[in-house]
Order: structure tokens, then C-alpha cells, then sequence
């Protein structure tokens, strides 16, 4: 029997090498970037092409490579950090594995372009699939240039599995946001086809922060500082009041490394405990600094993962510290940050009611003789009889296909909806915890979400404003102006856009501002930036869903928008947000999943007293 087994050609075990380190545009500004740091340098430009796919580019001041040292960085395995494998645990610098640059240039065409202070010209190297295509001298300023341009161009499948532009173009913002963090002392650019997002000029911890996220949060961020002698927790949190409803805002550093820890992040949230809501995520910015050799980066290839030799011991001084930095602040143990009249609703000026729920939205989803008889829910299948004979009749009547609005039957476990006369001796809706709604129907009461079921309502009349034409927009006496912050100025610009069949009119004034020119009809306008503010946060972390994007637009425009929890409603409002929601194509849960309400029998609540 001959041999089978043979060494992989070079170029192909880079490849292989590629597929665990380099994993998207974002995974090649992250090593470039980090070799940036560990060369010294003080002034870092990144910049990107076609959302990383045509060029990505780091400029840096640093120390640069001699001759030698610039063909070697590219060789797999070729590293400066690393003499023995003692050395592993004892890392502070940031790329360390030396592979980067090897599987790099695997996939891509990379142009390096380096030169030290000793030196009076630059090396240039030009490499196509890890074979050298040119090596000479030229001239360059000291530090290093290496632009990877056509990324994956050799590996069409890679390339074909890139999430959509605005999810690539997030994925390096956030790359970049790391670096920038961990070194608020050097100065970064960051520009993307020819735009600047950034340019963030040397400074402390908390001016990075302003630069790279909201300069409103200048008066909302508290100081956090302990130290023992095994670990030090240094860093800025935010205040209650600006926890978000999303991830994302939340950054920790080891030795200098963005890592991610659910672990940690558990251990901070519960600091907040009831300051903030269980759906809510605070905001905050920590650097832990502790021995190397008790801790562990190399658990996955991109060091983004991390384990400590005494994880209990870190979690409970991270905790205590968070707490000790809230109560310095004199924090309320309980605050509640919901404005009763500041919440974003969707009305109509001319209804008596004028709540948050608009009278005619029902009527664009189903017909209104399905939505007046909601009350005859049933899960009793021995009326059937007599039932179906009604629901037959009201076909006739309406001319509505009966599959249109009929519901599963108990047998499949759901509520069984069937048309009848309203029940003379109906009871009024109650709510519970200024959350919840009781309904009661002859077969008991179910108990419903009002967040959720607004939600609802709200995805099915945006989803068919976008799908099928435009809504009345009512034009402002005087224009609202935005701030969007500059990492999101592009996602916000591509909303806008569909935002029109919503019923807004909104236009760029340049750089960061907007302004709003028109809203929906019967559009409350109280706290506009507030709802475009989540709108931005829903629809970012929805992008890696496999969703239309009126789909999206829709979902994230329900849930910024729909009244909140701890909202009261009076016993109208309360009446029309049931009406509306089994006015619904689909009444039973949320655009995200989550049931809207839950039904119990009478038969459930003698089974308790049994």
C-alpha cells in the first residue's frame, strides 16, 4: 500500500490558518491594529474601502521593521513576543501567535511599506497569496504602512458568507472602539470610503469615551477605582438613567485586552440590581489589571476569551466595586425612569381618547367584526356546535374567509376564538403592576403583556405602511434636529431613507445632525431622539437575523415605540389595546416570539383551591 500522508503545501495550511484567525474585515483591522500598539506608535490612521472588502489600511508612527524583520513578519509562526514557553504566560503585548500577517496574506494582496528612525528609506513588499510578488526600497515616513486590498479574493466562498455592509462596517467600528479605548493616550483616525467617523486626539480615559460615544454622557459617568494586591479595577460606569435596552455599550479590558465574559458581566449587572430594569444593560468601561501568569488569553484565536485561575475571587471584588462606585453617587436603591408623560406613542389628535393607541389602526390589519367580538374566547370544545353555526353566519355577512381570522383549537393547546355577541355582563379590564392587563372571558381571564402586545400592533401597521405605500406625514411648524452618533450616521442614513413610508421626513444637515422636517399623523413627537435612539439599537442587533429589511425597520420601530411597562392606562386605553391586538393577523405573540398573553381556565384556578 503506497503513502497517503503528506505535509500541506505552505500556502494551504496559511489558509487553514486564516480560517481561525482571519474571520471577516473586522479580524484584519484588529491584528493590524495591534501590531500598530506594540511598534510603539502614537499616531494611528485606519483606512477602509467598500466596508473592507476593497482595502483596509493602517498607518502608524511606530518604530517600524528593519529589512530583515519585514520579510520575516510574514513567515507562519515568526514572532517577537514569544522565546519559550514560559513566555505564554507572562503576555502583555497584544498580538502575539504569528500568524496574522502570514494567513493575511494568504487571502488578500498586502502592500508593506516600513521604515525605521536609523534608516533613511523604507522597505516595500508586496505579497499576492503568500508569494512575494515585489521587494525593494522606496521612501515612507518612520513607522509602517500595510494595506490589505481585494480581502478573500482567492477564497470566493469566504467572501459569498460576509454578513450584509452595514453589519461588516459595525463589526469594524467595534474593533476599532476597542483599541481606542484600551489607549486613550495615542491618537486614532479612523475614516471609511473617504468619510471621517473618527478622529480621536490623545486624552484621558473619560474624553475617549465622549469621543467615541455621546457627549451627554459627560455628566452621567461615575468613577470606579480599587485595588488589592492581587487585582486593580480601574474605569468609568454610567449612570442608571442611560442604561440601554441593548447590549453593546459595554467594554472590558484586561491587561489592556478587550475580552468578552459573560461571567464578568453578570457579575456587574448584578450591582445594579434593582437600579435598573432586568431588559436593561448598563453602560461602562473597566480595566482590570492583574498578574499575567494568572490568566489565560490563549483559550480561543482571537484572545478575545479569557480565564482567570481564581474566577470566584474576581467576581465578587468586581461586583463590590460597582456597588461601592454606585453608592459613593448616593444612588436611590430604587429609581424609576420611566417619564408617564414623556412616552413615545402613536395617537390620534382628534379621538376623545387620545392615549397610545391609535382608534383606526385596527381596521389596516383585520375586519372589525372579528375585532368588536374578541370577548368569545373559548377553550370549552363542548359548545362547538352551536358556536361554529354563529361563526358560519358572520362568514355570510362579512364575506370573510373563516381560515382568515379562525384560531387553533384547544386540542392543539391554544385559545380557540369564535365570533359572538358581546357579553352583557362583560367586565371591565384591571391592570396589575402597571404591566399587565386581566381580561375576563366566560372560560376564565387571561392575563396580557401591554408592552408585547403593542409591539404587535405596531409591526403589523408598519410592515403594511412600508410593504404598500406611504403614510400621511404631517409636516413640523418647527424642525427637530437629531445628533446621531458618528459610528451609526450610516446606518441612520439608510433608515431615513425607509423611515418616509412610516410617514417621516427626515434629511442630513451634515456630519452627525439630522433633521426631522415631518412625522406620522397623530405622531407624538415628546422624546423623538430617544426613539431614534433605541430605533438605531434595535435595528443594529437585528442585522445578523435573516430578515427583509422593511422586516427589520418594522420590528425595531414596535419595540422602540410601543408604551413601556410601569406605564398606567386607564380602562379605555386598556380596552383598546385588546381590541387592536385581536384585531391582528397574529394576536398570539410579538414580532420577537414572545407570547402577548396568557390563558387560564376557570378549571385551573379550583385545581389551586383543591
Amino acid at each position: 500500500m503506497s503513502d497517503i500522508i503528506n505535509l500541506l503545501p505552505e500556502a494551504i495550511a496559511n489558509q487553514i490558518a486564516a480560517g481561525e484567525v482571519i474571520q471577516r474585515p473586522a479580524s484584519v483591522v484588529k491584528e493590524l491594529m495591534e501590531n500598530a500598539i506594540d511598534a510603539g506608535a502614537t499616531h494611528i490612521n485606519l483606512i477602509v474601502k467598500n466596508y473592507g472588502k476593497s482595502l483596509i489600511q493602517v498607518i502608524d508612527n511606530g518604530k517600524g521593521m528593519s529589512e530583515t524583520d519585514a520579510r520575516m513578519c510574514f513567515e507562519r509562526h515568526a514572532t517577537s513576543k514569544i522565546k519559550s514557553a514560559e513566555d505564554l504566560f507572562s503576555i502583555k503585548t497584544m498580538g502575539f501567535r504569528g500568524e496574522a500577517l502570514a494567513s493575511i496574506a494568504s487571502i488578500a494582496e498586502v502592500e508593506l511599506k516600513t521604515r525605521t528612525e536609523e534608516s533613511e528609506v523604507a522597505n516595500l513588499i508586496v505579497i499576492k497569496t503568500s508569494e512575494i510578488i515585489e521587494q525593494s526600497y522606496c521612501q515612507a515616513e518612520k513607522g509602517t504602512s500595510i494595506a490589505v486590498k481585494n480581502l478573500f479574493f482567492n477564497v470566493p466562498a469566504r467572501r459569498k458568507f460576509l454578513k450584509t455592509d452595514s453589519v461588516e462596517l459595525k463589526y469594524i467600528t467595534e474593533e476599532f472602539k476597542h483599541i481606542a479605548l484600551s489607549y486613550p493616550d495615542v491618537r486614532f483616525k479612523f475614516i471609511h470610503n473617504e468619510n471621517e467617523i473618527y478622529n480621536l486626539l490623545a486624552g484621558s480615559v473619560k474624553k475617549r469615551i465622549l469621543g467615541l460615544f455621546r457627549k451627554t454622557y459627560e455628566q452621567k459617568l461615575l468613577r470606579v477605582e480599587e485595588e488589592t494586591d492581587v487585582l486593580k479595577i480601574i474605569g468609568l460606569i454610567g449612570s442608571p438613567e442611560i442604561a440601554r435596552k441593548q447590549k453593546g455599550e459595554q467594554y472590558i479590558f484586561v491587561n489592556n485586552r478587550f475580552v468578552k465574559s459573560h461571567y464578568l458581566n453578570h457579575a456587574i449587572s448584578g450591582a445594579y440590581d434593582t437600579l435598573i430594569g432586568d431588559d436593561q444593560f448598563p453602560f461602562f468601561v473597566l480595566f482590570l489589571e492583574l498578574d499575567p501568569s494568572n490568566i489565560d488569553i490563549n483559550v480561543h484565536p482571537t484572545k478575545q476569551e479569557i480565564k482567570f485561575d481564581d474566577e470566584r475571587l474576581i467576581y465578587n471584588y468586581l461586583k463590590v466595586s460597582i456597588k461601592h462606585a454606585l453608592g459613593r453617587y448616593s444612588l436611590s436603591p430604587k429609581l424609576d425612569f420611566e417619564n408617564e408623560n414623556g412616552d413615545i406613542r402613536m395617537s390620534n389628535p382628534n379621538s376623545p381618547n387620545n392615549g397610545p393607541f391609535s382608534s383606526t389602526m385596527a381596521s389596516t390589519t383585520r375586519s372589525a367584526p372579528v375585532m368588536r367580538q374578541w370577548q368569545s374566547l373559548y377553550n370549552g370544545m363542548e359548545d362547538k356546535g352551536e358556536l361554529q353555526r354563529e361563526l358560519d353566519q358572520e362568514d355570510e355577512r362579512s364575506n370573510i374567509p373563516k381560515e382568515e381570522y379562525t384560531m387553533p383549537s384547544a386540542a392543539s393547546g391554544d385559545l380557540l376564538v369564535e365570533t359572538l355577541p358581546l357579553d352583557s355582563e362583560e367586565k371591565e379590564p384591571y391592570q396589575i403592576h402597571n404591566s399587565y392587563i386581566i381580561v375576563q372571558i366566560k372560560s376564565g381571564f387571561f392575563i396580557l403583556d401591554q408592552y408585547l402586545a403593542h409591539q404587535r400592533i405596531l409591526y403589523e401597521k408598519y410592515l403594511l405602511n412600508l410593504n404598500d405605500g406611504e403614510e400621511l406625514i404631517q409636516k413640523q411648524l418647527f424642525p427637530i434636529s437629531l445628533q446621531i452618533p458618528k459610528d451609526r450616521v450610516e446606518i441612520f442614513t439608510e433608515l431615513a431613507k425607509e423611515m418616509k413610508n412610516l410617514g417621516f421626513d427626515i434629511q442630513s444637515f451634515g456630519g452627525e445632525t439630522f433633521v426631522v422636517h415631518g412625522i406620522p399623523s397623530g405622531f407624538n413627537d415628546n422624546n423623538l431622539q430617544d426613539l431614534v435612539d433605541r430605533l438605531i439599537d434595535q435595528y443594529s442587533s437585528n442585522l445578523d437575523l435573516d430578515i427583509s429589511k422593511n422586516e427589520n425597520l418594522a420590528r425595531a420601530m414596535a419595540q422602540s415605540a410601543a408604551i413601556k411597562k410601569g406605564k398606567r392606562l386607564d380602562v379605555e386605553e386598556m380596552r383598546t389595546l385588546v381590541d387592536e391586538l385581536f384585531a391582528c393577523e397574529n394576536p398570539y405573540t410579538s414580532p420577537i416570539g414572545k407570547k402577548c398573553f396568557v390563558n387560564y381556565e376557570l378549571s385551573d384556578l379550583e385545581k389551586q383551591f383543591g
